[in-house]
């Protein structure tokens, strides 16, 4: 009785025991449940901030979390709590972390030139940021851009032949043209010279020569970007010899980015009468060719026709070609309603239609070159105001432009958009646009653009109140130069990586149309889980030794790039774009002036030691627009609007030719 007794006692206090335990396990689930969230959230803020006061901290919490996964989307995968940002937060300065102090602790043969000019960029941008941010640039350039609105835009521009080559062959029109401006150019064309230059005679052999005697006439806008040639608004291009026709012809044409429109020829015959006229002229006018019947008989009957049929009929009347070897004479440019006109010694010649892209007000340079000796160059009828000092005649300060706020949570796709401090018209566009998309507007694909210093104070100005107003800039405190272009995409992977924890980040220009859905079915055909480089992918691309873009041996010892997908547009995963942000914080990447090569270079790098799956397709388009396009480069800020209104009806297609 008493052994029974005793273990229902001890059976009584195993139960309770048993049931308090279990009550304990309960308490400590439910408390570890709401903590969780709170720690992670505080965690993840802290070691954000730690992050930036502590450079090149290469165990920050998303480099532990990728070492536990190898896996590029792996915040979704192992339910891991992303860093919290408050909704609205935005920071317009990128968070990319370069400290200059660390060349002076190193040998300076340890880093290459390129990395020199990083260091002395990242330091003049620093110094010029914080004195906008100050206030000190807003009030200097206060008073002396009053005074640049009265006085640096004549109404009228003149130079002597010896003023004008000594300038350069150039012509500066402070405030571009408006209508009714008109340029005249008296010159004399050269007696034609043997040629052998194959680009210009378009013969193969090397011993062969042609005579040529060409010049050409370009209205120039200001350089946008350094190491970019500056757009030809306008490109007039008399042949007086040496076409591969035979036949004496002018061509006109556009170049937008360095990249040719589709040119218009006049070789002697009359426009057709079922074309478009410019301003009711004729695009081309005829003029008496080598292959026309002009004999004395031909001429005898002519005058005869007109003396029978009389004065009330309209009578068409030949001229030879305009231009002539050592002959004077006298052009006229003039800017109509529908396009330019060109006369020559007091007739018309041709007319070209304004192409889409490009704005009267957008030609702030006259440049002649060739053989051709110039008398004189005038200029008249100019506009009053600069366009430059008015940004705002690009920006359209609508709430309905602004970017919405970042998400809480990661993104499926982040997009880099490189822009420089100038392109006001470029990044308006974008926004009335593509950046209009679904998915973009619901957050779930995040767009913002990558902005360094501009030369003029005035430009940073306005820059940081447009970054101020629409949310959407992320500066990159650096000096902006072309060869240095490279930094933005690795900022670009920095906000991608520890701002919005994107699956993806892509990276394309500001004169790029991206077609949001067609491009994240290319991603997706990549099984999950998978390292991926997609875009136009260019391979065993040789580099330039000649010319103006060669690179050096020193620059680039080996004889092949690396595979690389074109600058225009290019995706690449979270696991290629955090080796990147790491190993510059490091200074350990390989800096070269060629972006999307450096792309491929550190993307080869990333493969040796974790396979990449490249994905090409011509559909991200280098040069121009095709239909059906992912992306489309080189679209001008109209075409950008018209390519949107085209895709809101389903029609996927190219806009007009500039």
């Amino acid at each position: 009785m008493k052994r029974a007794r005793f273990d229902s006692v001890i059976s009584v206090s195993r139960l309770r025991s048993i049931q308090v335990l279990m009550g304990l396990l309960f308490l400590y689930f439910m408390l570890v449940t709401l903590e969780i969230p709170l720690i992670s959230r505080f965690g993840f803020e802290l070691e954000s901030s730690q992050l930036i006061s502590t450079p090149f901290d290469s165990n920050s919490k998303f480099s532990r979390l990728n070492s536990m996964s190898q896996d590029p989307v792996f915040p979704s995968k192992m339910g891991l709590s992303l860093p919290k940002r408050k909704m609205g937060e935005f920071k317009k300065i990128s968070g990319l972390i370069f400290d200059e102090k660390t060349f002076d602790s190193f040998d300076k043969d340890d880093f290459s030139e390129l990395h020199k000019v990083v260091r002395d960029a990242f330091v003049t941008g620093k110094k010029l940021f914080q004195d906008i941010e100050s206030g000190k640039v807003e009030s200097e350039l206060v008073s002396l851009t009053q005074k640049n609105r009265t006085e640096s835009c004549p109404d009228s521009v003149s130079l002597w032949g010896s003023e004008f080559v000594a300038g350069g062959k150039i012509m500066v029109i402070p405030c571009g043209l408006t209508l009714g401006s008109h340029i005249t150019v008296v010159g004399r064309p050269r007696w034609a010279h043997a040629e052998k230059d194959p680009k210009i005679t378009l013969v193969k052999d090397d011993e062969e020569t042609v005579m040529v005697s060409q010049f050409m006439m370009e209205l120039q806008g200001l350089k946008t970007v350094d190491g970019e040639d500056p757009p030809r608004i306008l490109h007039l291009n008399p042949r007086l010899k040496g076409d591969w026709s035979g036949k004496p012809v002018i061509e006109q044409n556009t170049c937008y980015r360095m990249q040719w429109g589709s040119a218009m020829r006049c070789d002697g015959w009359i426009s057709k009468p079922s074309e478009e006229t410019v301003d009711g002229q004729v695009k081309c006018e005829k003029w008496i060719r080598d292959d026309d019947d002009h004999s004395e008989e031909s001429k005898a009957m002519w005058w005869l026709k007109r003396l029978i049929s009389g004065r009330t009929k309209k009578v068409s009347i030949d001229w030879p070609y305009p231009f002539v070897e050592n002959k004077l004479f006298v052009l006229t440019l003039s800017a109509g309603l529908e396009g330019y006109h060109i006369n020559v010694d007091g007739r018309h010649i041709t007319s070209f239609p304004y192409r889409t892209g490009f704005t009267l007000e957008d030609a702030t340079g006259l440049f002649v070159n060739g053989d051709i000796d110039v008398h004189s160059v005038f200029a008249a009828s100019l506009p009053s105001t600069h366009p430059s000092f008015a940004p705002q005649r690009h920006l359209e300060m609508l709430p309905k432009w602004q970017a919405p706020p970042l998400p809480d949570g990661p993104v499926e796709l982040f997009i880099g958009i490189l822009s420089a401090g100038n392109h006001f018209a470029e990044r308006m566009a974008v926004r009335k646009s593509w950046m209009q998309h679904s998915s973009i507007k619901s957050s779930n694909i995040v767009a913002r653009f990558f902005v360094a210093m501009h030369g003029r104070k005035e430009i940073n100005v306005e820059l940081v109140k447009e970054a101020d107003f629409f949310g959407d800039i992320v500066i990159v405190p650096y000096m902006d130069n072309y060869d240095l272009v490279v930094l933005k995409t690795v900022a670009i992977c920095e906000y991608g990586v520890r701002t919005v924890a994107a699956k993806y980040v892509m990276k394309c220009d500001d004169d790029t149309f991206v077609r949001i859905d067609a491009v994240m079915k290319e991603v997706k055909k990549v099984r999950s889980g998978r390292s991926l480089y997609v875009g136009n992918i260019n391979y065993y691309h040789k580099p330039l030794r000649h010319g103006k873009w060669a690179v050096t041996y020193e620059e680039w010892p080996e004889e092949d790039y690396p595979p690389y997908a074109n600058g225009p547009g290019y995706i690449i995963s979270f696991d290629i774009a955090e080796y990147i942000v790491s190993e510059f914080e490091k200074h350990k990447l390989r800096l070269f002036k060629m972006e999307d090569v450096s792309m491929g270079m550190w993307v080869e790098q990333f493969n040796s030691s974790r396979p990449v799956e490249y994905v090409h397709s011509l559909k991200f388009c280098q040069f121009g627009c095709i239909d059906d396009y992912y992306t489309a480069h080189y679209q001008s800020p109209r075409q950008m609007i018209c390519l949107w209104r085209k895709l809101l009806l389903g029609k996927p297609r190219c806009c007009n030719v500039r």
